[in-house]
Formats: C-alpha cells, structure tokens, sequence
C-alpha cells in the first residue's frame, strides 16, 4: 500500500493535466471508505475524475467505490399556508401528497427530503396547516 502523500501527489498531477484549480489536500482509505479534502469546492465533474482515479488505485476494486458526493448539511423547512384538507374531501393532506409537490416545484431542485413530512393543522377552527420537513442541503 503507498502512502497517503503518493496518492495526493498522484491525484493532484490528474487534476492538473485536465486544468482544475481544484487541489487534494487529504486522503484518508481505510475500512469506513475513502475521504478526500480538496482545496476549492469540486464540481461534478471534478467528482467523476477524482473517482475514475480512485478506480484506478491497484488494491482498490472499482466495483466497490461508491458514487462519490460532496458533505452536505441537515436542516428543516417550515412550510406556512397549505390547506390541511384536500380540496373538496375532509382528508388531511398526507405526507405523500406533501412530497410529490416539493419534487414537482423547482424551487426545491437542490434539496433532498431526509425525512417523512409533518403536517400540524394551525387550530381547529382553521384549514390551513404547517408543514415540517428536514432536508439535505447541498
């Protein structure tokens, strides 16, 4: 097994032969799986040549590297003024319903339920409900 310097050395030469600002600073293999810190925030692309290079390491089999992603941060969305009836039936709006509207409206491209929805009706005089998701942050 080559040390953890031969590997940066060897990666950070592949970034820079196909012209990426982008720099590994830290390479961590062990059991848990492997660990790169870079200099700048990769892209996706950058992502795909840090793993064709990974698949490439001789004691590594490619078959079992992951797809890699970049860390992200769980948070929660509170969602004000949906209706907590369906219209025209005395069903309250089910998690599911919640979450085909969030995939189906763009503002929340970039964001991946981590959760089931909550739906919390405001009063019980009232029709409108609060919605609570946590979500993965990209």
């Amino acid at each position: 097994m080559e040390s953890s310097s031969t590997y940066i050395t060897n990666l950070n030469r592949a970034l820079k032969n196909i012209k990426l600002k982008a720099m590994a600073d830290f390479i961590c293999i062990d059991w848990t799986g492997i660990i790169i810190v870079t200099n700048k925030v990769v892209s996706s692309f950058n992502l795909q040549m840090i793993e064709k290079y990974i698949k490439n390491i001789n004691y590594i089999n490619s078959n079992e590297v992951n797809t890699p992603c970049l860390p992200q941060s769980k948070s929660y969305l509170k969602i004000i003024g949906i209706y907590y009836l369906l219209e025209n039936t005395n069903t309250p709006i089910l998690a599911d319903v919640v979450e085909i509207i969030i995939k189906d409206n763009h503002i929340f491209n970039n964001i991946t339920v981590a959760s089931k929805p909550q739906n919390i009706k405001v009063s019980s005089k009232s029709n409108i409900a609060i919605i609570w998701l946590n979500i993965w942050d990209v």
